[in-house]
């Protein structure tokens, strides 16, 4: 049973890399002039002014992080519990 959930998990990591190099690929294509015709001059690009006004204040995004550090540590703790409630019922025997 545990080779085929390491083939899983290796086809699965194979997959999701294929999907990131074929989502990417169109990012890095550039059209190419044909042989004998000379590129176009580099132009300088151009500026861009930000303005910010306003922004997140500095308790808001502590509230943020102290809010999703709860839930992972929730999320953690249910794991655990699942888990071992799963074995606890597996190993017993009458």
């Amino acid at each position: 049973m545990n080779r085929i959930r390491r083939i899983r998990a290796v086809l699965a990591a194979l997959a999701g890399t294929l999907l990131a190099l074929a989502a990417a690929s169109p990012a890095f294509a550039r059209p190419w002039p044909p042989p004998g015709v000379p590129s176009a001059p580099v132009r300088a690009p151009a500026q861009v002014h930000t303005i910010v006004i306003g922004g997140m204040p500095g308790w808001q995004i502590a509230l943020i992080a102290v809010g999703a550090a709860l839930v992972a540590g929730a999320v953690a703790i249910l794991t655990d519990r699942s888990w071992t409630a799963r074995k606890a019922h597996a190993t017993t025997t009458a």
